[in-house]
């Protein structure tokens, strides 16, 4: 959505009673509510009583759009009041309701609206329907008389996803959850709105496992400048990834923010660059749309991801908290939820051995309930532990404990884990602190990036050689040079010479395995390649050929076909210059044969010396004390 989730609020489901209950006046508490009101000659409570009676709301429909296939998934419904009313805005719509006590009225009236109005235009795909957790929980919810009206207009269950958005904080995880657990018996998909907004959208990825995940507008515009931003969206998708949760980037509207959103591996996106909301809205995406979605092209950010992972470990994350012991009374537990509002699980420990942890917002909702404090408060704590908790060693490193975490249960994100030392207690962390902590290394890396390729530089280059040298990694270090550059740029100019770096870096980065090689500009016209894969030769051949082809559309035709252009020398004369190629030197790296990224880098440049004595494009491999390493 492009509006806060209230005020684009399209339609809130399950709402209390049929709306014909409220045209005959059977509704009698609400009937008697409107009955006063109108009596006080409040103007807007008379047009409120006016939209239901009359049934003056309007629906729109705003497409969400597959990044893949360039195709709408589906639409999100929205909703209108009288266009000519001060309750035209959705905002202004329902703050009026809330503030009469007609919420119930105006969503039940605003979702059939919408099921109608969707029905009757016969939209392809997925309908995505508001709903507030408050109104999905409500106890004047009939069962069954949703999928009677949906029925009754033809709409299969199986077409609507139930989006939940995050209006007020959420603690009645369990009554969700039972609710949305009916929901999918009958075929409906969940939705989850504005993650990133608050504390408790993160528990509720957790708690309800969605099919979708919408990213707060916050995070989607301007992320094509702002390295924060392009940090959190990637930390998303991979938890998403392995989760099997599909993101929807809300809020995209510009052409660079869908450019970035794609590339980054979002699957899905809306917003007003890709479509406005209409009544009668498009089935098929804009030309500007589908050019973006169909071009090879990439957006100008770090393609490579380079992180400290192997410095950091999860001692990094650590917070200590007082654990109690198995066998103290939940009125203990309760008093410590009360006195500290910060504080969102307490480890239950015996003998420095892990039990458990005993999570804020479950051990509050279950108090919560008539007579269960008496019931419970002088019993254990151990009783209200949920499941067995995730224990990570205080050594692991952040990578192997991003993986662990995917892998493991999705409570633990939210819930967080139980840090130890040799199997013993000695602090917890969230899911939330791992996804600080990534972002904070990402972004610590994204500085040390080249500005014109967005490649990294000189540092992270020397890191991550130090790194395979320590881990004795076999590995084969290239270095890449352009032949005869400075007379292109004299030729063609500087704008043109970056562009020819930038097609370079494109090339190399396309020849590599992103999940084992890595690609680095230390500047000017000059990469490093670290390649860990099997088969590196062939893809340094094959970048040959493909620089050998694209670097021809950078040439005039008169200097191709006399196979160079003359410039001036380094010496003040004018020479003859062949066109511009690629040479590569490469080392094969064994382990145990250097070691410091120094000795490396000074055999890499041999190579690449050896490389530019043969004209054209040129690959070179060092034999001299190498052993054949795959």
């Amino acid at each position: 959505m492009v509006m806060n989730s209230r005020q684009m609020m399209g339609i809130t489901m399950f709402a209390s009673l049929p709306a014909e209950h409220y045209r005959s006046g059977r509704c009698a508490p609400h009937a008697q509510l409107m009955a006063s009101f109108v009596h006080s000659h409040e103007p807007q409570l008379t047009l409120l009583q006016e939209i239901i009676n009359r049934r003056k709301l309007s629906a729109l429909f705003q497409p969400i759009l597959d990044l893949q296939s360039g195709k709408f998934l589906g639409f999100e419904g929205l909703i209108r009041g009288p266009l000519d009313s001060t309750l035209h805005a959705p905002f202004n719509l329902f703050a009026a309701a809330d503030k009469h006590g007609l919420s119930l009225e105006i969503e039940m009236l605003a979702r059939q609206t919408v099921l109608e109005a969707f029905a009757q235009l016969k939209l392809p795909g997925q309908l995505f329907l508001n709903v507030s957790p408050e109104t999905l929980t409500h106890p004047s919810f009939i069962n069954g008389h949703t999928l009677a009206f949906m029925r009754s207009i033809n709409l299969d269950p199986a077409r609507v996803v139930i989006e939940i958005t995050e209006n007020q904080p959420t603690y009645d995880f369990d009554g969700m959850r039972s609710a949305l657990l009916h929901y999918r018996t009958m075929g409906f998909k969940i939705a989850i709105d504005d993650l990133g907004e608050g504390f408790s959208s993160l528990r509720l990825w957790s708690e309800l496992q969605p099919e979708y995940i919408k990213i707060d507008m916050h995070f989607v515009q301007g992320v094509d400048s702002d390295p924060i931003k392009l940090q959190f969206l990637k930390s998303i998708q991979s938890i998403a990834e392995s989760c099997g949760t599909r993101v929807i980037a809300e809020g995209v509207e510009t052409e660079a923010e869908l450019w970035v959103v794609r590339d980054i591996g979002i699957a899905l996106g809306q917003g007003y660059f890709i479509a406005r909301p209409n009544p009668t809205p498009s089935l098929a995406a804009s030309g500007d749309t589908s050019r973006i979605i169909n071009s090879s092209n990439i957006a100008m950010f770090p393609k490579a991801e380079f992180t400290r992972y192997s410095q950091t470990t999860a001692f990094k994350l650590l917070k200590y908290i007082e654990p109690v012991h198995p066998e103290t009374a939940n009125d203990v537990i309760f008093e410590r939820f009360a006195v500290d509002s910060e504080l969102r699980i307490i480890p239950v420990v015996k003998n420095s051995l892990p039990i458990g942890l005993i999570n804020r917002y479950q051990f509050i909702d279950r108090f919560a309930r008539p007579f269960q404090r008496e019931l419970l408060g002088k019993k254990p704590c151990s009783d209200l532990i949920q499941g067995a908790p995730l224990l990570v060693e205080k050594n692991m490193p952040i990578e192997e404990l991003s993986h662990y975490m995917a892998e493991a249960d999705s409570r633990h994100f939210s819930d967080g884990f139980m840090i130890t030392e040799n199997g013993r207690y000695i602090g917890v962390a969230s899911g939330q602190d791992l996804l600080r902590e990534i972002t904070r290394m990402q972004l610590e890396a994204a500085r040390y990036a080249n500005p014109l390729t967005m490649l990294p530089g000189n540092v992270p280059i020397n890191e991550h050689i130090e790194r395979l040298l320590r881990a004795n990694a076999p590995f084969v270090a290239c270095y890449c040079d352009l032949d005869h550059f400075k007379p292109f740029n004299d030729t063609y100019s500087y704008r043109k010479g970056d562009e020819m770096i930038q097609l370079t870096g494109r090339i190399l980065g396309c020849a590599c395995d992103p999940k084992q090689d890595f690609i680095g500009h230390i500047g000017g016209d000059d990469f490093i390649l670290l390649m860990q894969s099997q088969d590196w030769k062939t893809r340094c051949e094959q970048v040959l050929r493909a620089f050998e082809q694209a670097a021809t559309l950078m040439f005039r035709e008169v200097h191709l076909k006399a196979g160079g252009y003359t410039s001036e020398c380094r010496d003040g004369k004018i020479c003859f210059h062949p066109l511009t190629s690629l040479s590569i030197g490469a080392v094969q790296v064994s382990p145990g044969r250097f070691v410091t990224h120094h000795e490396v880098s000074a055999r890499m440049t041999e190579a690449k010396k050896m490389a530019k004595k043969t004209k054209g494009n040129s690959l070179f491999v060092e034999q001299r004390n190498a052993e054949a390493i795959y």
